[in-house]
């Protein structure tokens, strides 16, 4: 059966279908860890570094300790008693437990305050003082990767990846990973090029909002520890939880459950330690808490300085393109350095460019530390080199959808990395969101005064690889069906949609599947729900777990007699095989794509990732020329997920996306002050994105590209949608009032400004 006749022929999938958990979460049903209460439960709460970089020269903790309702007061001295060594991290064993002997970043855990109830623990928490020798700090990534002032003496490479296996600890450096791309003869291009342009962008460090705060409650059982967590990766929780406290995994449990938002902030592990460590000490439950201005200390999205060169030729072809990145990972590397290489590797941008060279740079800072975010990366990557073509098409005089269509990639063309493009439908997305933005059609540009403009942006992404999913089917003696998997449903709908590809399989009701929520002594491995991993990975293993529950249904209906060709049940043959309601059948499937990691040289590889993720995004802006104040009109995005096996889910996966990247572009931005004190940790002055600040149009759409090596033709949407937005609403500003906005957040003075550079009675009043 060829793949159209395949996709035809689908029952439950390409169908708009509801989620399924949404009655349990309006009517306040769904299990929420934030939720969990256990008898004699201690609350937790954090004393936090007041310096950005310094020695812990004393903690006095005796006037808390003293507190009435304070069961104990916690250091790195007492976390060592139970984990001699506090270090935990996915890429470098870097980050401690609690601080020991100095602290990196202003808001790093020092000390802790157990205590019956919260508002004593936090009550407490004023009462420890902490003495600090100050040390030179540094926070810009740029300075910080050739600055004589060093954030860590000495790291520990995890060894926890196969493709970041090559980490070394580096001495006297910032740099916790460089990767590069070399092709061609890019001094070459250059030298022969009839035009260069060189520009440099910025983007902001931002956080990543999820609703629901962190939080890790520590159970001892008995045969271990329990770990409830609000976590997008239980199974790694698991993992390194074991390693810290050198137990065999069998003795640790890690459960979680809904997710009220993750986006990346919940993935590795979080505050899961801590509350393990708490609970050892205490013996008793412990629950770990973070509120809301916490979470601001905790991770959050890369800050990056992106120079980009360009050779172009007079046709208007990129002939070469010289990337330099430099991401500002924080005092921690959290999942950093794959953000580096795996985003690294896209720097150049979605173009066929023979001749290309990337640096690509994490860098520690004395900030909070950063890690993944909606978009791996990307969305910081789009920025600059969609918005360097948009600048390269406005100085050649060239359509800028036009200049994009004649060096976009093709199928079956060589990326950078030396990878076929294939199944990639970068053609197909930015042409629909032309055809949306009607682009060819006459444009009404307005007033003097309210001048209006449009751009686009188009960007892709590898997918995280390689990593591993299982998933387990089990059907029981009366027709019951459960599906067993550690993917986290974080607002994503995964569990609809695994349901419905089991479904698909089984030919069954997806809505009467059972999902189990994740537990590592119950569901099996799944690596970690980021990076719009899911529908592919785990799509993938859900699908082979139902295919080897009909395969031995098949089996048992053979034995059994059952003519060929008849419907199988699970419950009439398990009651046939036993005589009685007895029995089950259970399929598993497990996946794990190929991939070939790149060469640390040259950045090649035949196989670099299993697929592409593309997203394009149009924009219609109006500009006040005398305010620089600007609103979205409209917005258009079109992604590429394959086939959608739930339209209704991937729409509003799009626009979530969307939206999400429209508080990056234009409102969101960590403000540190000279001595890297977090300014505005509160939604009182950290502004996202709110109805009234969406554009009175938008649409969304997913264009029909069957991924071959898809489960049914699918691949992951989570990210698309995020990463032509901001280049997209530079590109209309620009193309609305001649200005072109190179640093984020785009606001209105930063405009307003740079549109009355030349006026001397703005200048005056400006200073």
């Amino acid at each position: 059966m060829n793949m159209e006749t395949q996709r035809d022929q689908m029952r439950e999938l390409g169908r708009s279908r509801g989620r399924f958990e949404a009655q349990a979460k309006v009517s306040g049903r769904a299990e929420y860890i934030h939720n969990l209460t256990l008898p004699r439960m201690l609350h937790a709460k954090i004393v936090r570094s007041t310096v950005a970089h310094g020695k812990i020269v004393s903690i006095d903790k005796s006037e808390a300790q003293a507190m009435e309702g304070v069961h104990s007061v916690i250091t790195s001295e007492d976390i060592m008693t139970v984990m001699p060594e506090p270090y935990f991290g996915p890429a470098f064993h870097d980050q401690p437990i609690l601080a020991v002997g100095k602290v990196h970043y202003v808001g790093e855990p020092v000390a802790v305050v157990l205590a019956e109830d919260p508002y004593i623990a936090e009550e407490a928490t004023h009462l420890i003082d902490v003495t600090y020798e100050e040390l030179p700090a540094v926070f810009n990534e740029v300075e910080a990767a050739e600055s004589k002032v060093v954030v860590h003496d000495e790291l520990r490479p995890a060894g926890t990846f196969p493709d970041l296996k090559h980490l070394a600890g580096r001495r006297d450096t910032n740099i916790a990973l460089d990767f590069q791309v070399r092709t061609g003869d890019v001094e070459k291009a250059f030298a022969q090029a009839d035009h260069i342009f060189e520009h440099s962008f910025r983007t902001q460090q931002v956080m990543h909002t999820p609703l629901e705060p962190m939080i890790s409650v520590g159970e001892l059982t008995d045969s271990g520890i329990t770990v409830h967590t609000a976590s997008q990766s239980p199974s790694f929780v698991r993992l390194e939880i074991a390693r810290l406290l050198r137990w065999p995994e069998s003795r640790v449990r890690v459960r979680t459950a809904f997710l009220g938002g993750g986006f990346g902030a919940k993935l590795y592990v979080k505050l899961e330690a801590l509350a393990v460590a708490l609970t050892m000490l205490a013996r008793r439950p412990v629950r770990v808490a973070l509120t809301m201005e916490e979470q601001f200390y905790t991770i959050t999205k890369h800050a990056t300085t992106f120079k980009i060169k360009s050779a172009v030729n007079k046709e208007g072809r990129i002939t070469g393109r010289k990337c330099t990145i430099w991401w500002n990972g924080g005092a921690y590397a959290d999942i950093g350095p794959r953000v580096t290489q795996k985003s690294g590797f896209t720097a150049p941008g979605p173009y066929e460019i023979d001749n290309v060279w990337v640096d690509s740079y994490q860098v520690y800072t004395n900030l909070p530390p950063a890690g993944a975010f909606r978009g791996f990366g990307i969305t910081q990557l789009v920025w600059a080199y969609e918005s360097q073509a948009d600048i390269i098409a406005r100085e050649l005089n060239m359509d800028p959808v036009a200049f994009r269509r004649l060096n976009m990639l093709r199928e079956g063309r060589p990326h950078a990395t030396g990878t076929i493009m294939r199944d990639a439908g970068l053609i197909e997305v930015l042409d629909r969101t032309a055809e949306r933005m009607k682009w060819d059609e006459p444009f009404d540009r307005g007033t003097e005064k309210l001048r209006r403009g449009r751009g686009v942006g188009v960007g892709f992404k590898a997918l995280v690889a390689p990593t591993t999913s299982v998933a387990m089917i089990t059907l029981s003696a009366d027709g019951s069906c459960f599906l067993h998997m550690s993917t986290v449903d974080m607002g994503q709908a995964s569990n609809t949609t695994m349901s419905m590809v089991a479904a698909e399989v089984l030919g069954i009701d997806p809505q009467g599947i059972k999902v189990i929520r994740p537990d590592t002594d119950v569901t099996p491995y799944d690596m970690a729900t980021l990076g719009s991993r899911s529908t592919f990975h785990m799509g993938h293993a859900v699908r082979l777990a139902a295919e080897d529950a009909v395969e031995k249904m098949k089996v048992l209906a053979t034995q059994l007699g059952v003519p060929e060709g008849e419907p199988l049940e699970a419950g009439a043959l398990l009651k046939k095989r036993y005589g009685m309601q007895a029995g089950n059948i259970v399929g598993v499937g497990s996946y794990i794509p190929e991939y070939i990691s790149p060469n640390k040289e040259t950045g090649h590889s035949e196989n670099i990732t299993p697929n592409w993720m593309i997203g394009g995004c149009g924009v219609e802006v109006e500009v006040d020329t005398e305010t620089g104040q600007f609103r979205l009109v409209r917005m258009e995005n079109v992604v590429d997920c394959g086939t959608a096996l739930n339209p209704k889910i991937v729409e509003t996966q799009v626009s979530g996306a969307a939206i999400m990247q429209i508080g990056a572009a234009l409102y969101e931005n960590m403000e540190f002050d000279e001595d890297g004190q977090l300014r505005n940790a509160s939604f009182a002055e950290y502004k996202i994105p709110g109805i009234t600040d969406l554009p009175e149009q938008m649409g969304n759409e997913a264009v029909d590209v069957y991924q071959n090596n898809g489960p049914f033709g699918a691949k992951g949407v989570g990210e698309s949608g995020a990463f032509g937005v901001a280049s997209a609403i530079a590109a209309a500003i620009e193309d609305a009032v001649g200005v072109r906005l190179t640093s984020m957040p785009m606001k209105y003075e930063t405009l307003c400004r740079e549109l009355h550079a030349n006026d001397p009675k703005f200048r005056q009043w400006g200073e």
